[in-house]
């Protein structure tokens, strides 16, 4: 008889409870807002210490622009051959960036405007390059177009650089102030000779930074 009488006690309670709980409003989403579009050479609406749009496409265009300057790039009778890739672009910096966002600027930026008077080569590809030269070896296909040659293109000069920051945050207002620093430079890859180098360098600071991704 009491378990027959615990057992009722707790079917009510069960009861109950589920009761109350449908009883409770459930929580509304957050309404999406509308997404907007902004120049992206304007600052970002959610703004931190890090490196931002702007700034990517400020000194990337401060590369180009310094780069067609480079006598040993532009006044040739042979155009030379230029790597611009984010493999020796070092990241030493506090904060996570796609380098590539950089490096891809600049060389599509001078590519642009160099107008033929520098070959940029893609090693990054220089396996997809390779495997199709098996082929045509192989006689799988056909010479394309424009003829075999001995071997892919070596370059002359390949664009690196670095990346530094320097943070300080003070612990009584929590305000993050950065030092960013990026190093460009061009290297000779006969020699080792920097032919070109130049610096980018900002600092900002804010109380409350935010999450770069």
């Amino acid at each position: 008889m009491k378990s027959f009488v615990a057992a009722a006690v707790a079917a009510v309670v069960g009861l109950s409870l589920a009761g109350a709980a449908e009883a409770q409003p459930r929580a509304k989403r957050a309404k999406a807002s509308d997404t907007v579009y902004r120049d992206t050479t304007s600052p970002d609406s959610v703004r931190g210490v890090g490196t931002e749009s702007q700034d990517i496409v400020s000194m990337a265009d401060t590369m180009v622009r310094d780069l067609l300057l480079v006598p040993a790039l532009m006044n040739q009778p042979t155009p030379p051959r230029v790597i611009v890739d984010s493999k020796f672009f070092r990241n030493e910096s506090s904060e996570i960036i796609d380098k590539s966002l950089i490096t891809d600027r600049i060389r599509v930026g001078l590519n642009r405007a160099a107008s033929g008077r520098m070959m940029f080569i893609g090693r990054e590809y220089a396996e997809m390059v390779e495997l199709e030269r098996d082929l045509k070896a192989e006689g799988r296909v056909d010479v394309g177009t424009t003829g075999r040659t001995r071997a892919q293109a070596g370059a002359d000069y390949r664009l690196v650089g670095r990346i530094g920051t320097r943070d300080a945050v003070d612990t009584r207002t929590g305000v993050t102030s950065r030092f960013s620093q990026y190093t460009f430079e061009l290297v000779d890859l006969e020699y080792g000779a920097i032919v070109w180098s130049n610096l980018y360098e900002f600092k900002k600071e804010n109380r409350d930074d935010v999450v770069y991704r």
